[in-house]
């Protein structure tokens, strides 16, 4: 469903639909199997978009359906990753958004991860061409590419909710007033009340951006950013693709990984977009960050390492 809610018609986002995704496994595939890979993994979902993507792909590698129960919500991927793990897989190419990213974080924080845009939000997946992707992926997976210097640890948002379960995010936590659980449309400017980020960076779009117009975040720096919303500064930034809205900003605080910040009610917290948890009056979340997330995968400086150690232009074809 990533790329696919309501978002399409309350802001600018773009469609992604099921075709255009089926193309990009298709090419994820095609790079993987030209690194010479032996199998591929994917589960079947309701719309079929991995397993008839390679249905009649002419792959030398042998493609695993997987099967997982379906409840058509986020735990869907979370099942996926451990059928993933399970299988003995590691290295993981997603295809989606922020939430998408942040249901495999739930599930797999160990894993090797290429993540590919798909989603509204993006700030964790990045635009990368789908068969070089796969083609890093291939190698990785098959050992042809040390780890070293290739992979970063993600950070993660850590929450305790007042009834003592957690809850994780990639990117960021927001505590909105005037809201309500499992709401999907844009955020209202008016209604944020503070945010926790990893990543502020004002070349992001949604609450990123946010923080990273007054103080840069990335994700290579080891700290996180709290932002307090309220009478200071005022600005206009891109809440979603297309859609902006002024903002106004009290003050911002770097914080230690660690370094607890406390989300009060009443209010709704949203994790990666998602507003998933209602807070009431009276009660608070802990909210923190941490570099415990998935290995991110830096495609670009891998495909560099393969070429300094002569492994592209030395691929032979593989006998059919």
């Amino acid at each position: 469903m990533s790329g696919r809610d309501v978002r399409r018609l309350a802001a600018r986002a773009s469609n992604m639909t099921h075709e255009a995704k089926r193309d990009i496994v298709a090419r994820i595939a095609a790079g993987a199997d030209a690194a010479g890979v032996t199998d591929i993994f994917v589960t079947r979902e309701p719309f079929r978009i991995a397993s008839l993507a390679l249905e009649l792909m002419p792959l030398r590698a042998k493609v695993h359906l997987l099967e997982t129960p379906i409840a058509n919500d986020a735990r869907d991927t979370e099942r996926a990753l451990e059928a993933f793990i399970a299988a003995g897989c590691r290295t993981i190419v997603s295809v989606g958004g922020d939430g998408t990213n942040r249901a495999i974080a739930r599930a797999a924080p160990d894993i090797d991860l290429i993540p590919i845009s798909t989603g509204t939000n993006n700030v964790f997946p990045r635009l990368i061409e789908p068969t070089i992707a796969g083609l890093v992926a291939g190698h990785l997976a098959a050992g042809k590419l040390s780890r070293d210097e290739l992979v970063r640890r993600a950070k993660r948002v850590h929450v305790e909710l007042p009834d003592g379960s957690r809850d994780i995010a990639l990117i960021d936590a927001v505590l909105l007033e005037r809201d309500h659980v499992g709401n999907m449309l844009p955020f209202d400017a008016d209604r944020l009340v503070r945010l926790v980020l990893t990543r502020a960076e004002p070349d992001a779009i949604g609450m990123s951006p946010i923080g990273g117009y007054l103080d840069v975040v990335g994700a290579d720096d080891d700290c996180g950013l709290v932002v307090e919303m309220g009478e200071g500064r005022r600005f206009l930034v891109p809440l979603s693709p297309g859609h902006f809205r002024e903002v106004s900003v009290a003050r911002t605080e770097r914080i230690s990984f660690g370094e607890t910040v406390l989300f009060r009610g009443k209010g709704v917290l949203a994790l990666d977009g998602d507003r998933d948890h209602r807070i009431e009056a009276g009660e608070a979340a802990s909210v923190s960050v941490e570099r415990d997330g998935p290995w991110v995968v830096d495609a670009a400086a891998a495909m560099r390492r393969l070429v300094r150690d002569g492994i592209l232009s030395s691929q032979q074809p593989r006998p059919a």
